[in-house]
């Protein structure tokens, strides 16, 4: 069912109360499944995500349809998991689709790519502008059905050792980033490094790393960055509203009943909606509790943020040049972005404007 006609016809209000849910309960096959995510247990909102899908799903299928959530690291490293999906390891997995850009650099339009769409923008371009099918499409070459389970809102900036005023404090800088954000700012003289979430603070504290980016506050409290690195930097212009994914293998998806593949879109959808409404209530607190630490809120500068911003349209150029599908999928993201920034400059981003002046 095209994800857009069961949004409209169903929804989570839908299968839980229209019908649908008694339809997933009579059917009698018994499903067991494996999930293994990218992220560690200790971040309950994000790996959360794979948690509700997991229970919602045995919920509405009276326990017949169970798929096991398995931490980063206990079945495959964090960054290997879409790797031992689409081998079909495991049924499914839970990560960030930017972790396999060193695949293809499509892949970064799954999750976030600098200066792209936020939560909302995002959310329309998957749902209703098309943007489920062309990465879909994408996605058939590695053997795995897609949906979208999870999003952190526009992110932090990162942590970083030292203050970081012009281009010439990059120089040389060896920061943990993800995606094409890292790409990026190689171009503007810095180290990306590719690390998993559990591995960031050993490698901030011993100093193998000079900066470190992951999400938000709420779970760069949980991993402690403040208490190893005091500047703070926003925004994460790299991801403006990063998506988090669900990738099940094709074989699996196939084999499984048509209930539960209703039942499986519904709570990805679930899990999508309510994670972002986690990080939302959470990170202002958390945010607080941080700046009570001695952290210091600082802003890239305008001279970061501008060469930032020209090194990503040149690296949208060059590969939409020499990778066809790179191409098509940007050309038609960047197109749906431009309306979409066009509507919310007029209403949105002026209300914001107003409310953010009023102490």
């Amino acid at each position: 069912m095209e994800r857009r006609k069961f949004l409209q016809n169903a929804g989570i209000a839908g299968i839980l109360a229209a019908g649908a849910a008694p339809a997933v309960v009579n059917a009698q096959t018994a499903v067991r499944w494996r999930l293994t995510s990218s992220f560690p247990k200790s971040l309950d909102t994000i790996y959360g995500g794979a948690e509700v899908l997991s229970n919602r799903l045995k919920a509405m299928t009276g326990g017949k349809f169970e798929v096991q959530v398995f931490a980063a690291g206990e079945i495959a490293p964090g960054l290997q998991a879409l790797d031992v999906t689409q081998n079909g390891t495991v049924e499914c997995c839970h990560t960030c689709s930017y972790y396999y850009v060193g695949k293809d650099k499509s892949f970064g339009f799954g999750t976030s790519v600098p200066f792209g769409m936020n939560f909302r923008q995002f959310n329309a371009w998957f749902y209703y502008g098309g943007g489920d099918k062309i990465l879909q499409d994408f996605y058939n070459n590695y053997n795995v059905v897609h949906f979208l389970g999870g999003n952190t809102g526009v992110q932090m900036g990162g942590w970083f050792r030292k203050e970081v005023k012009t281009l010439k404090d990059v120089k040389g800088l060896k920061m943990r980033i993800a995606g094409l954000g890292g790409t990026v700012f190689a171009g503007l003289g810095a180290v990306p490094q590719q690390i998993a979430g559990s591995d960031i603070y050993p490698a901030l504290e011993k100093g193998t790393i000079d900066a470190a980016e992951w999400v938000g506050p709420y779970d760069d409290e949980k991993l402690g960055f403040y208490k190893v690195a005091k500047n703070y930097y926003f925004p994460g212009w790299w991801e403006p509203g990063p998506g988090i994914n669900f990738f099940i293998n094709k074989d699996a998806w196939a084999k499984l009943p048509k209930e539960y593949q209703e039942a499986f879109q519904a709570a990805a959808y679930e899990a999508n909606v309510t994670m972002m409404a986690a990080y939302d209530h959470k990170n202002p607190i958390a945010l607080r509790n941080l700046v009570k630490n001695g952290v210091k809120l600082r802003s890239f500068s305008q001279e970061i943020l501008k060469a930032a911003y020209k090194g990503s349209q040149e690296l949208y150029a060059s590969e939409s040049a020499s990778n066809p599908a790179f191409k098509k999928i940007a050309d038609h993201y960047f197109k749906y972005q431009k309306d979409q920034n066009q509507w919310f400059g007029v209403a949105e981003a002026s209300l914001d404007r107003f409310l953010q002046t009023i102490k």
